[in-house]
Formats: C-alpha cells, sequence, structure tokens
C-alpha cells in the first residue's frame, strides 16, 4: 500500500511538472509569433507624430523638421508675402487648391491653420526632388512674376509661398501640406489632424 501511494503521487507532481513545463515551451513559442502582430519601435518612429517649436523661426524665415523620413518645411510668412498671394492667383496652376493635397482646414488662400505659418513637405511633385526656400523677390532667373517661394533647380518647377505651383513648369500639383494640428500658440504636431 505504501507504495502505491508514493507511485500515485510522484505521477501528480510528474503530470503537473511535465504540463507546466509544456505551458512554459508553448508561451515562449507563442510570444515571438504573437510579437510580430505588433510594429517595430522603428516602425512606430518612421510613422509616429512630430512636434515642432514654431516660436524661434522669425518673420520671412524657414525651419525644417523631419516626418516619415520626408523633410518638413515651416515658414513664418511676412505680411508682404501673405499679400502678394493673392496677386498670384494668375500665375500658378491651381489658386484655389482643388487637387487635394492638404487636410481640410487648410484648403484656404494661405493652406494653412494660422495665415502665416505655412507647413509643407518639402518634396517637388514633379520627380521627387528637394526646391531651396527663395524669398527674394523678382530675382531675374526667375521671371517677373516671382514674390518668393520655392525653386526646384533640378527642372525648374516654381512654388508661390503658399506652396502653390506655377503654370507652365514641370510639377504637375501644388506641395503637399501634411496632416498637422496646433497643440499650443507655438507647438505644431505634425502627422495628426
Amino acid at each position: 500500500m505504501d507504495n502505491q501511494e508514493i507511485n500515485s503521487g510522484r505521477r501528480r507532481f510528474l503530470t503537473l511538472a511535465t504540463c507546466g513545463a509544456g505551458g512554459v515551451a508553448a508561451l515562449g513559442v507563442a510570444t515571438p509569433f504573437v510579437a510580430s502582430f505588433f510594429p517595430s519601435e522603428k516602425a512606430k518612429a518612421a510613422g509616429a507624430p512630430v512636434e515642432i517649436d514654431v516660436s524661434k523661426i522669425e518673420s520671412g524665415q524657414m525651419l525644417t523638421a523631419e516626418w516619415q523620413g520626408k523633410p518638413i518645411w515651416v515658414v513664418n510668412r511676412t505680411e508682404q508675402q501673405l499679400k502678394d498671394l493673392k496677386g498670384l492667383n494668375g500665375a500658378v496652376a491651381d489658386p484655389n487648391s482643388d487637387v487635394d493635397h492638404q487636410p481640410e482646414n487648410c484648403k484656404n488662400e494661405t493652406r494653412s491653420i494660422k495665415p502665416n505659418i505655412l507647413v509643407t513637405i518639402g518634396i517637388c511633385t514633379h520627380l521627387g526632388c528637394s526646391p531651396t526656400f527663395r524669398p527674394d523677390i523678382a530675382p531675374a532667373d526667375l521671371g517677373a512674376d516671382w514674390k518668393g517661394g520655392f525653386y526646384c533647380p533640378c527642372h525648374g518647377s516654381k512654388f508661390d509661398m503658399a506652396g502653390r505651383v506655377y503654370k507652365s513648369v514641370p510639377a504637375p500639383t501644388n506641395l503637399v501640406v501634411p496632416p498637422h494640428k496646433y497643440m499650443s500658440d507655438t507647438t505644431i504636431l505634425v502627422g495628426e489632424d
């Protein structure tokens, strides 16, 4: 009788130990599989929204940040640059921003939430070059209708200070305005509406 009691106790212990070890092994195998369903930290960072402090951008100046591997330009436009936008409607291809390249809250004359602050992706819509910021007025090489903006030296595309593309240049559409919102008067969150 003692032998049977010892054997049944051992059996219970071995059964429970085997089940426990099997459960731990199953969990160990399942963990990497389940973890593969979630994006990596690198993937999260690549698409994560980016906060930009605009308090130090002087009037007429531009700041460059990065979001999803793309240059984000934030321009603090001067009063004169804002006034000049109205006079360029005849010179730009899409003056009312009919092509959907901006969030709904930026579909206006300045293509921005706040009139003086432009937020745009710094990639030419022609072949993906990066235009240069040219706030200077009427340089001879850019034409009489130039009032400052962005010039792509790769193929000669021109964009005004609202990122609207000029007529008769290779770029087919305006610069893209990314989704963004103001977290405060001086902080913009790019990547969320």
